[in-house]
């Protein structure tokens, strides 16, 4: 149901409901802070869409600024490879609750993953709120045993990495809580590229990765041609803080555009410091349930993307001043030292550059803020049409150092070619994917009505249904290449992710006109704007089953998943 439609319904009963006296407050606020007293709403250990350690009339949400800022980007921790056999990596990854306390005073309830021997007091010594990176190659043979030590079943998605269908942590094949259980999968090669790994468990992924579920994987290639590149991590991710410390459970503005925090941290941090003495290479990951990340480096700031999500390009985009990336999108960077200001040295792509900024001052240009720019992704109001898009948020501070004697030269030049990526070819097949939505305002209000904390009458859908796991939605044939067209009939953004394999962008429509992709890549994750269509170009190789959705995830939740056979 696209949003006008919801709106008649909603004016249908506002009169009559308590959120007829209230909406307007509500959407300006983006509060709806006594909906945690709702039947379902509550922050009730091991149950689906709950926080822990909450009562009805929980408390306010912290201030915007209680979280302390401005510490030096830390590093990610490693996974350790146990392995002592040349190309295997195995490692163990523990989910366990753990504290830390991010706010002065008031200890933070996470869960996260850990490593073998962790203790949850170990991980707050440690500081570290975001899991383990773990890092491999091309060729290697992986082999992770999970440990469950949540009070909920849980799985292990491999985000993008072409695994097979019983190793991909599908809803399917959970992990009950106090078990554990091995993936094991081999990286083929071609498959370097910049990956993370989050649970996947049907109507509880939104709440697993809000509280902290999520980690970033790098697979390297043989032959690198950035190799010898400074390398940093960026990982971002949400939070939702309450001014008691407790991590907040979902209000009904969450559940219907996607969860977003007063906080966005950087490898789990509040507007952490990055100091840079050289031109380096950024990986970014977009970890967050829903927001989306207009990454800018402020007016003039210029950098190049080299890769996406399933590694590098065949050719840097020079001269960019913004690139968006929707949530669980992944990109490579190249960003450049002295002040960062230099002359793009390609064309500008897709409108998302603009020519450096030649008044700023040496001392200007020794600072830098990475921010996430205003985006309208068109969240739905409660009451009328769409709220505000959010102003532009911080990310973090960058300073740029004088040169050492041993940094690279500020003239070292990205590789004019840094790999070769062919198109797909021809397909053999097509398939179509429609977003849709269903928003029945009575049901949504109406008192006690819950699905194990889920919300009723909210409903996100893929080609008229919302998902069921015995149901499948479409079925495709290994080793053929197929066209794709998603198409969103609702009125906000929705981010299409396709599991076991990566696709390329052919073109997208809107209103007509069709635009052809203006340059070949391989991703996993695309934004779909309001009325907006776009074909891909995918092939699948292994045989099984996949989930393809909206990475909002929840949306996910309440059903905009479908499930692929693949014969």
């Amino acid at each position: 149901m696209i949003r006008r439609e919801f709106l008649v319904r909603a004016l249908s009963v506002a009169a009559a409901s308590l959120f007829g006296r209230h909406a307007l407050a509500q959407d300006a606020a983006h509060g709806m802070h006594d909906m945690s007293g709702m039947q379902g709403m509550s922050d009730m250990p091991g149950m689906p869409g709950m926080a822990q350690g909450r009562t009805p009339g929980a408390a306010a949400l912290a201030a915007p600024d209680a979280l302390p800022s401005g510490a030096p980007l830390a590093a990610l921790r490693t996974l350790v490879n146990e392995s002592r056999e040349a190309g295997v990596f195995r490692a163990t990854l523990v989910a366990q609750p753990a504290q830390h306390t991010l706010m002065p005073g008031h200890p933070t309830t996470f869960w996260q993953y850990g490593q073998a021997g962790d203790h949850p007091d170990t991980a707050a010594m440690q500081g570290q709120v975001v899991g383990p990176l773990i890092d491999v190659r091309e060729g290697d043979t992986v082999e992770i045993r999970f440990v469950n030590r949540l009070p909920q079943a849980s799985t292990i998605h491999w985000h993008g990495l072409p695994v097979p269908p019983d190793q991909d942590g599908n809803p399917s094949d959970p992990v009950a809580p106090g078990a554990s259980r091995i993936y094991r999968f081999t990286l083929p090669p071609g498959s370097a590229g910049t990956y993370w790994y989050h649970p996947h468990p049907h109507m509880m992924s939104a709440e697993q990765v809000f509280r902290g579920l999520a980690g970033p994987i790098v697979v390297r290639a043989a032959v690198d041609p950035l190799a010898g590149w400074p390398e940093r991590h960026l990982f971002f991710s949400d939070l939702k803080l309450a001014s008691d410390g407790t991590i907040a459970p979902n209000d009904m503005m969450d559940w219907m555009n996607g969860r977003e925090g007063q906080f966005v941290l950087v490898n789990g941090a509040r507007r952490p410091l990055i100091v840079m003495a050289a031109d380096e290479r950024w990986r970014v990951w977009n970890a967050c349930n829903a927001r989306y990340l207009r990454l800018s480096l402020g007016k003039g700031r210029t950098f190049a993307q080299v890769g996406t999500d399933g590694g590098l390009l065949q050719q840097a985009r020079e001269g960019l001043t913004e690139l968006l990336l929707a949530p669980g999108e992944r990109a490579e960077l190249i960003v450049r030292s002295v002040g960062g200001t230099r002359e793009p040295e390609g064309q500008p792509q897709s409108g998302e550059s603009a020519q450096p900024d030649r008044s700023a001052t040496s001392a200007q240009s020794a600072r830098a803020i990475l921010s996430a720019e205003v985006y309208d992704r068109r969240k739905m109001a409660m009451s009328h049409g769409s709220l505000p898009p959010d102003s532009a948020h911080p990310l973090a501070d960058v300073q740029f150092e004088p040169r050492t004697p041993n940094a690279p030269g500020r003239a070292v030049a990205i590789p004019t070619t840094l790999r070769e990526i062919s198109p797909l070819g021809a397909p053999v097949s097509q398939k179509s994917v429609v977003f849709s939505e269903r928003m029945d305002m009575a049901a949504m209000h109406r008192p006690g009505a819950s699905r194990n904390g889920m919300p009723a009458g909210m409903t996100f859908m893929i080609n008229g249904a919302s998902f069921d796991p015995r149901r499948i939605t479409l079925t495709s044939r290994r080793g053929e290449v197929e066209r794709w067209s998603i198409e969103n009939r609702t009125d906000m953004d929705h981010p299409f992710h396709l599991h076991g394999t990566q696709f390329q962008i052919l073109e997208r429509e809107q209103e007509g006109v069709v635009t052809p992709e203006p340059y070949l890549a391989w991703r996993d994750t695309v934004n779909v704007q309001p009325g907006e269509t776009v074909r891909i170009a995918t092939m699948q190789n292994q045989a099984g089953e996949r989930m393809f959705h909206c990475h909002i995830l929840e949306h996910e939740d309440l059903g905009m998943m479908g499930m692929l056979k693949v014969i």
